[in-house]
């Protein structure tokens, strides 16, 4: 393991936040401009991932071992789970602002609480209930106005509203399988993998009607997919030089470049709603991560002084 250097992996974690938020910022031009279907947009997204992520692991030098699965069904799972809640969020971003998107979806960290719990008997205490249900709080204030029953809403507001809950859902219980997946297998066989899987999905759906992309819309289809593997790599190196509860807030850097993006690209000013629910989802999340942090430091303490003692 590389030498820990935490400022490194803070800019690293930054730097996959900002690529990963241009890249939706790109699925979603093509949402806007040439009406392209959610599955067309996961094959482009998945396909041109695959070659920035092998040219990476033969720099490496693990293309030989770094493919190899003994779980390969744990791999189909995951792909299912999180090709869908990956078409779910690119479906979202044609349906809502920018911001709004953004902030709906810090709700995954908080279901992955509650499905840890669920489905790997986690043991959850009260904080971190608390949390989640200060963070849920948010996302239902972020949600209020897309879901109101009055004659006049927007149907198609309320359907983004539901599909974007629905991906972050699905972002969430892909987690689960990384979580057991981890336990056996390397990180670069879980990245090359989804993305296999996630590219014959995209492309199963071809039936279902895909558009002929103009060349800005090709282009920025195939630059979503060299973008998305380009930020899975810094992403990896990030929690390779830093502890993950340390670099893990930074993902929160990403509101600000979704409001930013979504001013100057889109033309979509934040309601103060979005403010007010993102900031309490955001608030829910770096507290759970803050005590995960003084948990693991405490248990480090203890383990160390067991072994003085010992």
């Amino acid at each position: 393991m590389p030498h820990q250097n935490p400022m490194q992996g803070i800019l690293l974690k930054c730097a996959s936040v900002a690529v990963f938020t241009v890249m939706a910022a790109m699925i979603k031009s093509t949402s806007e401009t040439a009406a392209v279907p959610a599955g067309q947009q996961v094959f482009f997204r998945s396909l041109f991932a695959i070659p920035v992520i092998l040219i990476w692991l033969a720099l490496r030098g693990e293309l030989g071992v770094g493919l190899r699965t003994v779980r390969p069904m744990g791999h189909v799972y995951r792909g299912v789970v999180g090709t869908v809640a990956m078409a779910l969020n690119f479906w979202a971003l044609a349906l809502l602002s920018f911001p709004e998107v953004t902030a709906i979806g810090y709700a995954a960290p908080l279901l992955v609480v509650i499905f840890a719990a669920m489905f790997l008997g986690e043991d959850v205490r009260l904080f971190r209930l608390s949390m989640v249900g200060i963070g849920l709080t948010g996302v239902l204030i972020v949600l209020s106005p897309q879901l109101r029953l009055e004659s006049d809403a927007d149907p198609y507001r309320m359907l983004g509203a539901v599909v974007a809950m629905g991906g972050a859902a699905g972002s969430a219980l892909a987690q689960i399988f990384v979580r057991k997946l981890v336990q056996e297998e390397r990180t670069s066989a879980i990245v090359f993998w989804f993305s296999f899987t996630s590219t014959i999905l995209g492309l199963a759906t071809l039936p279902f009607g895909w558009v002929w992309p103009d060349a800005t819309t090709a282009m920025l289809l195939v630059g979503s997919g060299i973008l998305g593997g380009m930020a899975q790599i810094l992403l990896t190196s990030a929690y390779r030089f830093a502890d993950a509860s340390l670099v893990a807030p930074f993902e929160y850097v990403s509101m600000l470049l979704a409001i930013a993006i979504g001013w100057y690209v889109f033309g979509e000013a934040p309601a103060r709603v979005v403010l007010i629910g993102a900031s309490l989802v955001i608030l829910a999340g770096i507290m759970i991560i803050w005590r995960e942090r003084q948990l693991g430091l405490e248990r480090s303490r203890q383990r160390k002084a067991m072994t003085l003692q010992g």
